[in-house]
C-alpha cells in the first residue's frame, strides 16, 4: 500500500508542482496561474498543499483569497479554491479528494468562512459544495450556474453575502 502525506508547500517543490499542473492539465496556463498566484497579494502559504506519494509529489491544491463586493459581507473570509491537480498517472487514486478535505480542514483552523469553486457540478458536492446561487453569490463572468458551487465553512457565514465573488487579478477574471 501507498502512503499519502499532504504537507504545505515549500520552495523545493515548485518545479514539480509546474510539472503537476502541467501534465494535469495538458498545458501550461494552470502551472503558470500558480506561479504567479504565489506573488499575490491573495496568496495563503498555510493552503499550497502537496500530495506526496512514497515521498515523491503526486498532487497540489491552492486556496486563495477571494472578496465578495457586497459591502454586508466584505468581512467575510472566503478562499477560491483553484487549481487542484494530480499527476495523470496517479488520477482516480483519492489524492484529489484527499487534498480537498485536507485544505478545508485547515482553512476551518485558519478561521475562513466560506470557500468557493469553480468546477465539475458531480464532483465537488460529494465534499458539501452547493450551487453558490444558493446565497445569491455569482461570477463577473457567465458561468452554468451549477459549476460555481460555495461552501459555508462555518454555519450561516454566507446568508447576507450576495453579490459578485472576486478572485485575485492574476485569474483574469474580471
Amino acid at each position: 500500500m501507498q502512503s499519502l502525506i499532504i504537507r504545505q508547500e515549500n520552495q523545493a517543490d515548485y518545479e514539480a508542482v509546474y510539472d503537476i499542473n502541467k501534465l494535469a492539465f495538458q498545458r501550461e496556463e494552470e502551472a503558470q496561474l500558480v506561479d504567479k498566484l504565489r506573488n499575490s497579494g491573495a496568496f495563503i502559504p498555510e493552503l499550497s498543499l502537496v500530495a506526496l506519494l512514497d515521498g515523491q509529489p503526486a498532487g497540489y491544491i491552492l486556496f486563495t483569497a477571494v472578496q465578495l463586493d457586497n459591502v454586508a459581507a466584505q468581512h467575510i473570509k472566503v478562499i477560491g479554491l483553484a487549481p487542484v491537480a494530480v499527476l495523470p498517472s496517479e488520477q482516480n487514486k483519492g489524492i484529489g479528494g484527499a487534498l480537498i478535505r485536507k485544505g478545508l480542514e485547515i482553512a476551518t483552523q485558519l478561521g475562513y468562512e466560506a470557500a468557493i469553486v469553480l468546477g465539475h457540478e458531480n464532483y465537488y458536492p460529494v465534499f458539501g459544495f452547493e450551487p453558490a446561487e444558493k446565497w445569491g453569490v455569482k461570477l463577473s463572468i457567465d458561468v452554468p450556474s451549477p459549476n460555481f458551487m460555495a461552501l459555508e465553512l462555518k454555519p450561516g457565514a454566507l446568508r447576507n453575502a450576495a453579490g459578485i465573488a472576486r478572485y485575485a487579478p492574476e485569474f483574469g477574471i474580471i
